[in-house]
């Protein structure tokens, strides 16, 4: 059986960030139910990056591993901290900088962190709608955790597993992804081109 690779996307802040405490528990679930590679990716390294790919239309190559990462993985999970009703603006950025057709039908598990309860629905109203327009396979089962459901865990650690379970299905159900050969020659980015 061919290894599976699933991406991890966390938008935290912080450090700690318990948006990245999320994203790691989704993450640990899905590949206790699906062996697979993890690729963990904290888009506050990025956010300098992911600026100037909006403004230039380029970017940079530690942001082109990330996206190259994101869009060869066979899964997603996708964490970001809840602003304002709804993603923080980093996340958003990063989806925005991605070609429209790049997660078309990768299954994707959303999370979401917030002080209380009432922002959960962020995860429906403004995270679905994101991965739907970018034509990805959202799992039912979204996953948000509250300041409380740190201090009792129980009802978090049940909905992380079954998100988790619904992710690795998805994942089983569908052809390993297609990676670059690592070995391959390169082709000239244009950023070589410029300088040559």
């Amino acid at each position: 059986m061919t290894e599976r690779t699933l991406a991890v996307v966390s938008a935290g802040l912080g450090q700690p960030s318990s948006t990245r405490l999320l994203a790691d528990r989704l993450a640990a679930a899905a590949t206790a139910a699906l062996p697979a590679e993890v690729v963990a990716i904290e888009l506050r390294d990025h956010a300098h990056d992911l600026a100037s790919n909006l403004v230039t239309g380029f970017a940079p190559a530690a942001l082109r591993r990330t996206i190259d990462a994101v869009t060869g993985a066979d899964g997603l999970i996708a964490v970001t901290p809840i602003f304002n009703a709804s993603y923080s603006g980093l996340f958003k950025t990063f989806f925005d900088v991605l070609d429209k057709e790049a997660l078309e039908g990768k299954p994707v598990l959303i999370g979401a962190t917030g002080g209380t309860a009432r922002h959960s629905l962020a995860l429906e109203h403004a995270v679905r709608p994101l991965f739907s327009y970018l034509r990805a396979r959202t799992v039912p089962t979204a996953v948000y955790a509250a300041t409380e459901d740190w201090a009792d865990s129980g009802d978090l650690v049940g909905r992380v597993e079954q998100a988790a379970g619904e992710l690795a299905a998805a994942v089983e159900a569908r052809p390993p992804a297609v990676r670059e050969d690592p070995y391959a020659d390169p082709a000239t980015s244009f950023e070589d081109l410029l300088t040559a």
